[in-house]
């Protein structure tokens, strides 16, 4: 397999992939945090700038997750996560929330991947495998409602294989849509130049980086 090569790589934790993502959101921001891996990022907003947090399900001005013991289940994410509130914060119809994904009015979101294209097409809710539960949520809704799309994700599936690739195999959620590629072994922007590294887990390289995503050229920033 192809991840047995990166034995010596110390790849980036799940919170170091999220504190990435947190540094990257600016000030002012209104960013939807996806289910799963995503949802990490609130934990490492900083107190130094404003970032407001939205939920599909009907949430806005969302905090960091409650301290173990102080979760309360009738203040949840879309994944049925205990959040907190921080002052200012409300809840409104479903119907509001998603009009605020599709009215343009979100400036990220952050969301999961099975696969993403070079050019930015995103697969994120079914394999296609028969006995798969497709899932798909608010995902298509977001991917092209927000300004921008970032995706947190393993470089590579359980079996070794490359997530970023020429063109996704499953079913797509959306064309072109994200922006930055946040992994456990890289960040990689996606634009007009095609695939850029920003960022390389220790003792990676370019080079080996390349050799374990096939059909895509990868550019160092």
């Amino acid at each position: 397999m192809m991840s047995e090569t990166l034995q010596d790589i110390r790849r980036w934790t799940r919170d170091e992939m999220a504190a990435r993502v947190a540094a990257d959101i600016p000030d002012g921001a209104v960013v939807n945090l996806g289910i799963g891996l995503p949802t990490a990022v609130a934990n490492h907003l900083g107190r130094d700038k404003e970032v407001v947090l939205h939920s599909e399900n009907g949430v806005i001005g969302m905090g960091p997750a409650p301290a173990p013991g102080e979760e309360d289940y009738d203040l949840i994410n879309a994944g049925k996560q205990p959040v907190t509130l921080l002052p200012g914060g409300c809840f409104f119809h479903h119907a509001d929330s998603f009009a605020m994904m599709r009215g343009g009015h979100l400036d990220f979101c952050v969301l999961g991947a099975f696969q993403v294209s070079a050019t930015g097409d995103l697969a994120n809710w079914h394999t296609g495998a028969p006995d798969a539960i497709p899932a798909v949520g608010g995902a298509m809704d977001l991917a092209i409602g927000a300004k921008k799309t970032f995706v947190m994700m393993d470089y590579l599936t359980k079996t070794g294989e490359a997530k970023l690739v020429p063109a996704c195999t499953y079913p797509l959620t959306g064309i072109a849509c994200v922006s930055r590629i946040y992994s456990d072994l890289a960040v990689i922007e996606l634009g007009p130049r095609g695939a850029t590294v920003v960022a390389l887990a220790e003792g990676l390289t370019l080079d080996r980086l390349q050799a374990i995503t096939p059909g895509v050229t990868l550019h160092m920033a």
